[in-house]
């Protein structure tokens, strides 16, 4: 065989194997991904749900830090690519797991002392595929995270009004 005729072979054959070559190599990247923002996202609702289960009920700044942003930065997270404060639902919960109505309202039966757990969701979050050729994205489950409440930000004694104390 002539050897420039056999320099043409290598090519073709170099094109097939690299092209499943970084097809495999993008697949691992994109699947790194995929595990990082779940598990990011699930630390997102474990995170939420412990600060709302701490801090102030009225408080903006639970969302914002849920999503690793600072308490006075607002728009997406810099962790998480698109995620953002809309995403998460925050519930409070009563014994019964049925949401409280009207949770910001100490004097009623159905606010403050009927709160009992809190909830934190993320529902219908897109994963975008970076992978060339291969564009799309494609739907999470949903994440949730569901806890005891604790002070939800109020600290009384015995026959003092309750202060409440910021995030």
């Amino acid at each position: 065989m002539n050897k420039r005729r056999m320099g043409g072979v290598y090519v073709v054959e170099f094109a097939i194997i690299g092209l499943l070559l970084f097809t495999l190599l993008f697949g691992v990247l994109e699947m790194g991904r995929l595990y990082f923002t779940v598990n990011g996202l699930d630390e997102v609702v474990r995170r939420g749900a412990r600060l709302a289960a701490v801090c102030d009920i009225q408080d903006p700044v639970i969302l914002r830090r849920a999503i690793f942003n600072a308490a006075t930065e607002s728009g997406a997270s810099d962790l998480i690519g698109g995620l953002e404060t809309a995403d998460l639902t925050l519930v409070y919960l009563d014994e019964n797991g049925a949401p409280v109505a009207n949770p910001s309202d100490l004097v009623s039966a159905s606010g403050y002392s009927a709160i009992r757990y809190v909830q934190l969701r993320v529902e219908n979050f897109p994963h975008e595929l970076l992978i060339p050729g291969f564009g799309g994205a494609f739907t999470l489950p949903a994440f949730r995270s569901t806890i005891p409440r604790e002070s939800l930000g109020r600290h009384a004694e015995a026959g003092v009004v309750p202060e409440i104390t910021p995030c």
